[in-house]
């Protein structure tokens, strides 16, 4: 089963302002390994407190943080940045 990627406004605004090579490896991981999983939770870690429910992945030295729609079969990027700004999300 493959998994359908959605990307928000915003999650489209900060990928555009990391370096290539950045946006090469978020990419990269989304096409091989979230489309194509079985699973994607496999992959990342789900939050807790009032972010219950949605899930973190990291890619090097980046945070995607994503909402699993099973029902869907989309995984719908929320917000992404450095691990360091996206520890506590505020716009979530």
């Amino acid at each position: 089963m493959a998994w359908r990627i959605e990307i928000t406004r915003t999650a489209e605004k900060q990928i555009k302002k990391l370096d290539r090579a950045a946006q090469t490896s978020i990419v990269i991981f989304l096409r091989k390994r979230l489309e194509p999983s079985s699973d994607p939770r496999q992959w990342g870690k789900a939050l807790q407190g009032e972010k219950r429910g949605l899930w973190r992945y990291r890619v090097g030295d980046y945070r995607l943080i994503c909402d699993i729609q099973d029902e869907r079969i989309t995984i719908l990027i929320l917000e992404l940045g450095r691990r360091d700004f996206v520890r506590c999300p505020a716009s979530l």
